[in-house]
């Protein structure tokens, strides 16, 4: 009888040690999906060239419309942590600029993988100039002061992200929006546009809203060229109005908007504009549903891959072209960039098994994130253009044979096939961090 008793105990305390560790466990694992957002000014200081426009050549900007800004997600699933970082800026920074920037993150916090790109505003400062002899040197020294005060702020906004990291729950959408965006190439019906809004939201356990990253494809040339000042253009409206309502920190990260413009009907400038973008925004993040995320998990991959170039930036009447589209300095820093042929990055992350981040450093043309999302059976796929890097237009290649503005070699340098090329190693690497293809043996 006592025996019986016992062994009854001994099973009781045996499951109840069970569930508690499983209890201990399910904690530890939630607790293990941390996200933090920071933000930091990033316009300069000083008259510098403006990025978007050839027509202005080198002139200088006059003043600030409104402030241009990183802002930054840190996301830590597991032992791995990413950093997204959207920048009111045309491009991502020039090659020796990033990777200054990821190898700071990467000693301070830890941050191994990342996505740092531009929104695309053509009323951002010129990043391309270098502290050389007829490359900036001497002639535009504040723009070369300016890289550094640029690397120091974008680190800080994720360091200020990577202090704030604590437990958060998650969910992601998207949208399908009428009327907001339109092919800007194409003669050929029907035209293509991506007119998906997709967004990543992150609550605290609490259930309040702590950041959003916002995907959306659309040129931020609301602004005339003729305006020399600083702007988000429509995307700082969209993010200060999402912002106010929800309270949470919002990275905006542009889409494949190589042919794709902004559609404003009746929303005339880009306060107005931003703001209907912000109430779809509200709309879509409002109806997500956050949850915890007991067994966190991503994977990330990055490659930089190598083209011939289309323009032969070597050839001194090419170049003499070239100076006096935009202006002496620009050519020489792009035939460094272009030396080796075109050398575009593309990096992918798989979050916890369904959620896709797909990043390009340059102006994709909006079919191929269309085929993409279509082909990878994921949903959602956010699609990161201008980022890791910046090499200029990615027509497709029935683009590339239409011709025309983003479908030439004098902005698309790469060899005409490039963006599938990346766009197939994407769709592979997303079936292989699935489970569903065997990776090639290295």
């Amino acid at each position: 009888m006592v025996r019986m008793r016992w062994t009854t105990l001994s099973r009781c305390l045996t499951l109840a040690c069970v569930f508690l560790a499983a209890a201990g466990s399910a904690q530890t694992a939630s607790s293990s999906f941390k996200v933090g957002a920071g933000k930091r000014d990033i316009t300069p200081k000083e008259p510098v060239p403006m990025w978007g426009y050839g027509a202005r050549h080198d002139a200088l900007s006059t003043g600030v419309l409104d402030p241009l800004l990183a802002t930054a997600l840190v996301l830590e699933a597991g032992t791995n942590k990413l950093a997204i970082v959207g920048l009111d800026l045309g491009r991502a920074p020039a090659e020796k600029s990033l990777q200054k920037v990821r190898e700071r993150i990467r000693a301070d916090a830890g941050i191994q993988h990342s996505f740092i790109a531009g929104s695309h505003t053509h009323h951002g400062p010129v990043l391309e100039l270098t502290n050389e002899e007829g490359k900036g040197k001497g002639k535009f020294d504040a723009a070369l002061r300016y890289y550094q005060e640029l690397e120091d702020a974008i680190v800080a906004s994720v360091l200020d992200a990577n202090r704030k990291l604590a437990p958060a729950k998650m969910a992601a959408g998207s949208v399908q929006l009428d009327g907001f965006n339109r092919n800007r190439h194409t003669k050929i019906e029907p035209k293509p546009v991506d007119r998906e809004l997709a967004v990543l939201r992150f609550d605290d356990s609490s259930g309040k809203p702590v950041a959003l990253v916002v995907n959306f494809a659309a040129h931020p040339t609301m602004l005339p060229a003729s305006t020399l000042k600083f702007s988000s253009d429509y995307i700082g409206s969209m993010r200060s109005a999402v912002e106010k309502e929800l309270m949470a920190a919002t990275i905006f990260m542009q889409g494949a908007a190589g042919d794709l413009s902004v559609n404003p009907g009746e929303n005339k400038g880009p306060e107005a504009f931003g703001q209907a973008l912000a109430r779809e925004v509200i709309k879509l993040a409002s109806g997500l549903s956050c949850k915890e995320i007991f067994e966190p998990r991503l994977e990330v991959r990055e490659k930089r891959f190598q083209f011939a170039a289309r323009t032969d930036l070597s050839n001194p009447l090419i170049r003499v072209f070239y100076a006096n589209a935009f202006f002496p300095e620009l050519v020489p820093n792009y035939a460094d960039e272009y030396a080796e042929g075109v050398r575009p990055r593309l990096t992918v992350g798989l979050l916890n098994g369904e959620i896709a981040l797909v990043g390009v450093s340059g102006e994709f043309f909006c079919q191929h994130s269309i085929r993409l999302k279509e082909r990878a059976r994921l949903k959602p796929v956010f699609f990161f253009g201008y980022g890791n890097g910046y090499h200029q237009y990615f027509p497709t290649i029935e683009a590339a044979a239409e011709g025309g503005y983003g479908a030439d070699n004098a902005v698309a340098p790469a060899a005409v096939g490039a963006g599938e090329e990346i766009m197939n190693a994407a769709l592979l690497w997303l079936y292989e961090m699935r489970g569903k293809l065997s990776a090639p043996p290295k």
